[in-house]
């Protein structure tokens, strides 16, 4: 008997806040969006830059840079979509002894997202907003993310780490990043509450060894 095929899956993985864990914000998320249907997603941030003059082709639509109401009329369409998001916090308030390498602490969050998604859907292209320049810390990143998931079957796991100025799911991604962080920093969650139905996983680490 043929095996059915898994459908491919398309997530987008974004942060916010810093990995200091002794200075900046006091919780660092890293959300993760997934979807059948990139190209919805792709739309909704065109339509957002069309809305605001720019064109369909304009430069990045970031959260921190826009209006309360242009964050809360994205958010509003993305709930409307077919989307789950992930997301994992960590309390950096709770750290006593941080690691050597606080990018760790980043790492770690990443892989422990994308775990929850391959554990879910064992076929995947994921994309990361690409946070290093140096091609050995995005060779340390993907490797830390495969060991993360390394003990879940899987299908296919395609890891990508991309600039999110050309990559729209990765612009989406900053907004729902944004909302939760706003909660989690400045507990205020006007804007969390909006995605909050899509939300499946929302994890808090507070671990104070690393």
């Amino acid at each position: 008997m043929m095996r059915k095929r898994t459908r491919t899956r398309y997530g987008f993985l974004d942060e916010s806040g810093g990995v200091d864990p002794f200075s900046g914000s006091h919780v660092l998320v890293v959300s993760l969006l997934t979807t059948q249907a990139p190209r919805k997603i792709e739309l909704r941030i065109k339509r957002a830059h069309q809305k605001l003059g720019r064109g369909a082709s304009g430069e990045e639509l970031k959260a921190s840079s826009s209006q309360a109401r242009v964050i809360t009329r994205f958010l509003e369409s993305m709930a409307g979509e077919e989307i789950e998001i992930i997301a994992v916090i960590v309390d950096k308030r709770a750290i006593l002894r941080p690691p050597e390498n606080t990018e760790d602490i980043y790492r770690e969050a990443a892989a422990k997202a994308v775990s929850h998604c391959v554990a879910r859907w064992p076929r995947i292209d994921l994309s990361l907003d690409k946070r290093y320049t140096k091609k050995s810390l995005r060779r340390e990143l993907e490797l830390a993310i495969r060991e993360g998931i390394s003990h879940l079957s899987q299908e296919v796991v395609l890891i990508r780490q991309e600039d999110s100025r050309n990559v729209k799911g990765l612009q989406a991604i900053d907004f729902v990043a944004w909302a939760l962080f706003q909660k989690y920093e400045a507990n205020d969650e006007q804007y969390y509450s909006i995605i909050q139905d899509r939300i499946i996983v929302e994890e808090i680490i507070q671990q104070p060894l690393w």
